[in-house]
């Protein structure tokens, strides 16, 4: 056992106390952490992780959508060491590389569609859609468009906790207290079909959306919009599916004003749809650029990736002076070591056909779910393959939402940590985004423990009078 790890009731405690005096938490709910503290974990291995008390959890929410294939995999643990003795760090400022940076980024350019060909690393998916940002405009300015500058995402697309991401980010629960530039960032509606107009249809309904994007160029002019930001299925706010088309619909109005489509795979892509990314091979489009993180290196240690285009490479690469420099860039773009997990975690994803194993048991995972469409408060059960969710209301006729104050993900949450199940409560939802190696089993498992813990919800919604008994 060695000094981080947790071994005895009293190093227990002693962790527990230092993490709540001391670390400040992402996402903290003040109201109940100074009192709760964390749930300190110790060892995880496959699809579960293990608590201080050694009491085991399947892991329904992949870390954070990350954990792609699994914990405990010994081949990345060795990649990695291997590197930190090779060479553990060296500045990628100015002319100078390391393997694993160069054979990642030509190996990304090989599995992004079309000519996304160019890649600029960072430490994740905030970092990666800043940039983003940051090589549109910069793009842009080369070109001599330099009032194209506004950028358009939609309500619920979440992308990342940085200033500028959050700004881009669209949920408003996120924004209460702090700041964000709505100067630079428009928000149009959310496209989820569940919350359609009674009676409408989906192409309609996917007409509309399209047809708010296209005024909202218009309204901000042409000339002023750079960019649209959107994730090929919205995950943090709520996991929306748009309807069929919308992606290869929004990404022509793009084409039509010169304005630059970033699908932001942060989520997507590395399986969890089955695919490498999700794009072109699950909703028929080539992007003009790509940000990634997460699942790159299934979590392992911090990467992230901005993949971008040939037409776009060709001008920000043209010299804007003499002496002049692409002055953008981190102390640890390229970092050998988390590139070389990366480059493992792919090489695994690959040898062992994950993204197969996705398509098949994903599939399954989907209908397993959707039996729990019987239970009382689950309104919608939708999603793809390894990301899911259930949003669960008081009446499923006018899918009126319960009281907020009921805190029913929680609930539900709470009821499946009990039985040995970690899902993601976000509001009256519960997200699942699974490690990618799931079994048939496990889902079997996943799906029986969230009925008990729904039905046992309900009745506590009962007592408490939120519902009518």
């Amino acid at each position: 056992m060695t000094s981080q790890n947790v071994g005895t009731n009293l190093e227990k405690q002693e962790i527990w106390q230092k993490d709540r005096d001391h670390f400040v938490h992402p996402w903290t709910d003040f109201s109940t952490f100074k009192e709760s503290g964390s749930m300190v974990l110790r060892q995880a291995d496959g699809v579960s992780v293990q608590d201080a008390d050694g009491k085991r959890y399947l892991d329904g929410i992949g870390g954070l959508w990350c954990v792609n294939i699994g914990y405990g995999r010994e081949e990345i643990a060795e990649a990695v060491a291997e590197q930190i003795r090779d060479i553990p760090y060296f500045s990628t400022f100015g002319h100078h590389t390391t393997a694993p940076a160069a054979r990642l980024a030509a190996k990304l350019a090989d599995l992004a569609p079309g000519d996304l060909n160019h890649v600029f690393y960072g430490c994740g998916g905030s970092v990666a859609n800043d940039t983003a940002v940051r090589l549109i405009h910069f793009y842009f300015n080369q070109l001599g468009k330099t009032s194209k500058k506004q950028i358009i995402s939609r309500i619920d697309g979440y992308h990342g906790s940085t200033y500028m991401a959050m700004s881009i980010t669209g949920v408003e629960f996120d924004h209460i207290g702090f700041d964000i530039d709505r100067q630079l960032v428009h928000h149009i509606s959310c496209p989820n079909p569940y919350r359609r107009q009674e009676g409408q249809s989906l192409e309609a309904f996917c007409d509309e959306k399209v047809q708010e994007l296209e005024e909202k160029i218009l309204e901000l002019g042409p000339d002023n919009v750079a960019a649209f930001f959107a994730e090929p299925i919205m995950g943090a706010g709520g996991v929306i599916v748009p309807p069929e088309g919308y992606h290869r619909k929004t990404l022509a109005v793009c084409r039509k004003y010169d304005v630059l489509y970033v699908s932001d795979e942060v989520v997507t892509a590395f399986g969890r749809l089955g695919h490498m990314f999700a794009s072109q091979d699950e909703f028929g489009i080539v992007p003009d650029i790509i940000t990634c993180a997460k699942g790159l290196t299934s979590g392992y240690l911090p990467l992230g990736a901005t993949i971008f285009s040939d037409r776009i490479y060709e001008v920000i690469s043209r010299p804007q002076a003499e002496g002049a420099l692409f002055t953008h860039g981190f102390t640890y773009s390229g970092h050998p070591v988390s590139c070389a997990a990366g480059l493992k975690n792919i090489e695994i994803m690959e040898r062992e056909a994950i993204c197969d194993h996705v398509k098949d048991v994903g599939d399954y995972f989907e209908r397993r779910l959707h039996e729990l469409e019987d239970l009382q408060i689950v309104g919608d059960v939708r999603g793809r393959k390894f990301m899911m969710c259930l949003e669960n209301v008081a009446d499923k006729a006018t899918r009126k939402l319960i009281d907020p104050e009921a805190k029913i993900g929680n609930r539900i949450a709470d009821e499946c940590q009990k039985r040995g199940l970690i899902v993601r409560p976000l509001a009256h939802m519960n997200i699942l985004s699974p490690t990618l190696i799931l079994s048939r089993d496990d889902v079997d498992f996943v799906v029986q423990t969230l009925r008990d813990s729904i039905e046992a919800a309900t009745e506590s919604l009962k007592v408490d009078g939120y519902l009518p008994r």
